[in-house]
């Protein structure tokens, strides 16, 4: 069985016993969280597609980790103006275990 959840303004399809890395959640680790906003659920070939939600299913996940991502440069420059700018930035993200899908 797996669903369709929608976290951080991203959309996720999640297995049981899957680990996942979403956008930052206020969460301590080792956390059980309830992920609610579930779009889809699938089992096999069976399909149920919420309007927009999927009333009644949920997404219980277990908080693994919290973290940064690998560092992005930015850099910006000008040909013969002698600007140069750079900088960087490292995402924030949560690791997640699914645990159980239930519709």
């Amino acid at each position: 069985m797996y669903a369709v959840i929608q976290t951080g303004g991203k959309q996720y399809k999640v297995v049981a016993g899957e680990k996942i890395k979403v956008e930052q959640i206020a969460a301590d680790v080792g956390q059980e969280i309830t992920l609610d906003q579930v779009l889809a659920i699938g089992n096999g070939s069976d399909l149920t597609v919420g309007s927009p939600l999927v009333a009644g299913a949920l997404v219980k996940a277990t908080v693994v980790a919290q973290g940064k991502h690998d560092k992005v440069h930015i850099f910006k420059m000008r040909r013969r103006k002698h600007y140069r700018k750079s900088q960087g930035h490292r995402q924030t993200y949560t690791e997640l275990e699914i645990g159980a899908v239930t519709a």
